[in-house]
């Protein structure tokens, strides 16, 4: 187990130096979110699939590894939801939880960190179909609103269009003058450090507060998702790093952006709040043994 804090401890770190910044400094969090989304991660996207060697097979097996997953869980979650009759903002409100993992600003550093740079890749095709799942279907989903009120907004944020330039950079086998590629790499990089600082200043912002309906979608986020992920990836005959990673993305807590879709589109506000937090602190936990198990 000792083994595992070489990449658990490094992303531990980096979000109590935020936490750290969050109370003590005047830091403004919009600012430092808008520069993760518009500037910092599309090109990390973009360096990661120019430069990425990962197969085509790869990388639709992870996304449709991704896609049942999410089915899985959803029905998992309105099945529960039926069963423990849980009011209609509530289920609205544990489905956001359950189903928007937090793969970006932690998930990409713990790959990272685990798995090296072919885990990175891949936990960056991973977080493509989530954010397409999120901003595209998210709104339907909670909110009933339609897919193309989902396909507007994400034709906004920088996200696609990342992907395209990337995908299209490596296809044409472009390259880039005077090493600017250098320069993209560069700023994508700091991406993962940017982001965990910005975690850490959101967790010392909410209050901690573990009731058995947070502990309740926390389990779903952080133990029901990876096991499904993990039957879903032995189906689908994933190879060994493509399940790790399937496995280890779907272990994460839930998503800051979860808050924001459920605020704007109907839900239960409050829990979801807490139930951020309260998957996050348990995620130091959870995230050690399921790196413990995919290394048996």
């Amino acid at each position: 187990m000792f083994s595992l804090l070489p990449a658990v401890l490094p992303v531990a770190l980096i979000i109590l130096i935020g936490f750290m910044a969050g109370r003590n400094l005047p830091l403004q969090k919009p600012t430092l979110s808008q520069l993760t989304l518009y500037v910092l991660s599309p090109a990390l996207i973009i360096d990661s699939l120019y430069n990425t060697t990962l197969s085509l097979q790869s990388s639709l097996g992870l996304l449709g590894g991704f896609a049942i997953t999410s089915g899985v869980i959803y029905l998992t979650v309105k099945l529960l939801g039926k069963l423990i009759g849980l009011s209609p903002s509530l289920e609205t409100a544990i489905t956001a939880t359950s189903l928007f993992p937090n793969n970006g600003n932690m998930g990409l550093p713990m790959v990272d960190f685990a798995l090296g740079g072919s885990g990175l890749a891949r936990g960056i095709i991973y977080m493509i179909g989530s954010s397409i799942l999120m901003f595209c279907f998210g709104p339907a989903i909670i909110r009933g609103d339609g897919i193309a009120s989902g396909l507007r907004l994400i034709t906004k944020l920088p996200l696609l269009w990342a992907i395209l330039a990337g995908i299209s950079l490596r296809l044409v086998n472009f390259e880039f003058p005077f090493h600017l590629d250098t320069s993209i790499q560069k700023v994508g990089a700091a991406a993962i450090p940017i982001a965990l600082i910005l975690l850490g200043m959101q967790l010392a912002s909410t209050r901690f507060e573990m009731g058995i309906k947070q502990l309740y979608g926390a389990l779903i986020r952080l133990l029901v998702a990876p096991a499904i992920a993990y039957l879903v990836g032995i189906g689908l005959h994933l190879e060994s790093l493509d399940l790790q990673v399937l496995v280890l993305q779907s272990a994460m807590p839930t998503a800051v952006s979860s808050l924001v879709l459920v605020t704007e589109f109907g839900g239960d506000t409050d829990f979801v709040a807490k139930a951020i937090v309260t998957s996050t602190m348990m995620s130091f936990v959870t995230l050690p043994l399921i790196l413990w198990l995919l290394s048996i």
